[in-house]
């Protein structure tokens, strides 16, 4: 039986799914809090800036859309493969959140870039990529 959630549209399965609306500032956070390590900091890092690119009111809004939809994608736990599964779980988190990077990446600027960088080694140290 499929579910109903918030909006009143019966769930039709990941591939109908709306993911911006599973975003927020704060799931997205608490997501990277808890999966960060596991995730990995090319992920992690990727996921940032997007993130810093979606809070700059430059972004327009088809590229807020996109981000939204990939960060969403990434918080919720039970997207197309299971994040819990070990090694394979962040595989397709990655390809959406790399796909997305792609889209916007005239909309991307180095002080996201910077931003998403510091945060990224505040997390991981000094073993960060360097764009």
């Amino acid at each position: 039986m499929a579910s109903t959630p918030v909006g009143g549209t019966p769930d039709q399965g990941n591939a109908e799914r709306d993911y911006g609306a599973e975003y927020s500032d704060e799931s997205f956070w608490e997501k990277l809090a808890v999966s960060a390590i596991k995730a990995g900091k090319e992920i992690v890092e990727k996921a940032l800036v997007l993130y810093y690119c979606l809070q700059d009111d430059d972004t327009p809004a088809w590229a807020r859309g996109t981000i939204m939809g990939a960060l969403g994608y990434l918080i919720l736990p039970t997207d197309a493969v299971p994040d819990i599964l070990p090694g394979a779980g962040y595989a397709d988190d990655l390809a959406v959140i790399a796909v997305a990077f792609a889209l916007v990446l005239a909309h991307i600027k180095r002080e996201h870039k910077r931003a998403a960088k510091e945060k990224t080694k505040e997390w991981f140290g000094d073993d960060v990529s360097a764009d």
